[in-house]
């Protein structure tokens, strides 16, 4: 099970994302936890290497729970643990495992000192302390609800500021290996002109990911060429042969990070 490996500094740990909510799909909220997911994943050594976003359907919840947790380390789930009729996400997750959805006794309790006031725990409150059987929570420091982990499986809120605080306690739970480091190196070039250079590059850096971000600055177009690895030496040697391409078109190169 993830978590319980010894720590490797050579073995690449990777993460998918699955956000849960009509309310993404339909533009009315903008997700605000991917970047912070996989900032956060990436200092810990956990790539994050897929994302998806499916609504509020629980077929649709369980089909790519299943097929996402199979593939990566660690899924994380984020939105659809609140007391509302549409936060279909803790019984979802309990039919994409085969196991029932028990009243966890420690939620309840982490709820009751929450509300203090036995009226103010209505039975809709009491739907979030709902977990899979099998289930262990996730310590919510902002609004006590917990999320679970079931498996390789994390299930948060969607509250960016919920989330966040729930990904940041789950630090010493996860295991991970060597962080991916980066580097940028921008120049005012269209990406076409520097287009054949990069595919050399890439063929001669093979394990140094090179992405090209094309823009325009100044009404110029220019151009940014991030580049992904975990050894700063090799990283280093491809940042500079990038920047070298840029020079022979003319192309004074700007680094960053």
């Amino acid at each position: 099970m993830p978590g319980d490996d010894p720590p490797s500094t050579d073995r690449r740990y990777t993460a998918a994302l699955l956000i849960i909510g009509n309310e993404i799909l339909s533009g009315r909220t903008r997700d605000a936890n991917l970047p912070f997911l996989a900032e956060t994943l990436n200092g810990w050594g956990i790539e994050l290497v897929e994302a998806r976003v499916v609504p509020d359907i629980e077929v649709e919840i369980v089909a790519a729970v299943n097929a996402l947790r199979a593939r990566v380390d660690y899924l994380f789930t984020t939105g659809g643990i609140g007391p509302t009729h549409d936060d279909i996400t803790a019984a979802s997750i309990a039919r994409a495992f085969g196991v029932p959805l028990e009243r966890h006794d420690e939620a309840v309790r982490r709820l009751q000192a929450h509300y203090g006031d036995p009226a103010l725990l209505t039975e809709a409150r009491l739907r979030m302390a709902n977990v899979p059987q099998g289930g262990t929570l996730i310590d919510n420091p902002v609004s006590a609800a917990p999320g679970f982990q079931i498996g390789n499986v994390f299930v948060m809120a969607g509250v960016p500021k919920i989330m966040q605080a729930m990904l940041l306690g789950l630090e010493g739970r996860l295991t991970g290996g060597r962080p991916l480091l980066s580097r940028t190196v921008g120049a005012a070039l269209p990406e076409s002109q520097l287009a054949e250079d990069l595919a050399r590059l890439q063929d001669r850096f093979p394990d140094i990911a090179i992405g090209s971000y094309p823009g325009f600055a100044g009404g110029r177009p220019s151009l940014s060429i991030v580049l992904r690895g975990r050894d700063q030496g090799p990283l280093d040697r491809a940042a500079e042969a990038v920047a070298e391409a840029m020079r022979r078109l003319g192309a004074e190169p700007v680094f960053f990070g």
